[in-house]
């Protein structure tokens, strides 16, 4: 009898360094794949680890090889430790992101450590990682990845946009998915916030005390990747190689650069909506919002300024887990030798199945 029912775990991190989170959840497949999150957690990152994973682009291979296996054996002891304080019962696989030190397709290459045979072997159980290698070596961008969850997860919605370390949005048109990176979000916020020991804006509340400053914000519009056609994504070289030392050079105060960056990535955001929604003719459009900007109410509301759409903010758990779920989802789509790359998303040449199994 064919298997319709899948219990599982998803690990992911972000470039907002948050944290690792956790979810478990229950697929089914009936006319179509339907979920139930049962449990889910978010274990923050110590200031060593934050550190470490911070500056691991600079750091040479040797180093670099080592901190990949330590950091699987990090993933592992966050599984076991999940799945014990929550009495977890049946576990068909692991489905993990890893976390991103490097990322430029256009050189062919991108790296997400946590070793996915020191994580299989750790815990004992099905691991499914390493989801982005195979769409950059068929000439894609390997990201994003989360629209094939977008497309048979969450169909309900014109557009998903989340709102993490980068902004990203992911919606149908020409019958087809198209999804891509936006501009830098809390990637940039939060590191701002940190230096003055935050560790991020509560609610926006700092950058809504802030002034605009109009040369920053031309300056920020007028960065080439944002008149490059899709697909396209970004990575942390480009924070630090192209957005950071243009905010530096202004030596503005905290609040007026949130102020200004908030305005500017509302801005990028809403432009991409407000293009999607002509060019599909629709006289009413929903956005799904996840991801940690979702709780930012300063960069929300300056979304809804300059938005046609309509934003829609759904419960905590799919805000904060959403693309937990989705890799979940994606090393199910992977168990199943089903497609969970679209070409039309990455680029790449063809639809494909990407991910690395390791067995136990």
């Amino acid at each position: 009898m064919t298997n319709t029912n899948w219990h599982c775990i998803g690990l992911m991190s972000g470039t907002s360094l948050d944290g690792v989170d956790l979810i478990y959840v229950k697929f089914s497949l009936d006319k179509g794949y339907k979920f139930d999150i049962l449990q889910t957690e978010s274990i923050p990152y110590s200031e060593k680890w934050k550190n470490r994973l911070q500056s691991a682009f600079t750091e040479n291979g040797e180093n670099l090889t080592s901190l990949d296996v330590e950091y699987g054996r990090y993933l592992a002891k966050c599984t076991l430790g999940f799945k014990e304080r929550f009495s977890l019962g049946k576990i068909d696989f692991v489905a993990s992101h890893g976390h991103t030190i490097f990322h430029q397709p256009e050189r062919g290459f991108t790296l997400q450590i946590g070793e996915g045979s020191v994580l299989a072997a750790e815990t004992g159980l099905k691991v499914i990682c390493n989801f982005r290698v195979q769409d950059v070596a068929l000439g894609g961008q390997g990201a994003p990845l989360v629209p094939i969850g977008d497309e048979l997860l969450f169909s309900d919605y014109d557009f998903c946009l989340n709102l993490g370390g980068f902004a990203n949005v992911s919606y149908r048109q020409d019958e087809v998915r198209k999804a891509y990176d936006i501009c830098p979000a809390n990637i940039v916020l939060n590191h701002y916030t940190r230096q003055a020991g935050f560790e991020f804006d509560d609610r926006g509340r700092m950058a809504s005390d802030g002034k605009l400053h109009e040369e920053l914000l031309e300056e920020l519009n007028d960065l080439p990747f944002y008149v490059m056609t899709h697909p396209k994504s970004l990575g942390y070289e480009f924070v630090v190689d192209t957005v950071l030392p243009i905010i530096e050079k202004f030596n503005l105060d905290l609040k007026d650069i949130l102020h200004t960056y908030s305005e500017h990535a509302a801005m990028q955001i809403s432009m991409v909506l407000n293009r999607a929604v002509l060019k599909n003719q629709l006289e009413s459009a929903s956005v799904l919002v996840t991801g940690g900007g979702a709780f930012n109410d300063f960069l929300i509301d300056r979304i809804e300024f300059y938005s046609r759409a309509k934003i829609v903010l759904p419960d905590r758990e799919i805000i904060e887990f959403k693309e937990a779920l989705i890799f979940a989802f994606l090393g199910l789509l992977k168990e199943q030798n089903e497609v969970n790359c679209l070409k039309s998303v990455t680029g790449a040449r063809k639809d494909h199945s990407s991910g690395v199994v390791y067995q136990t």
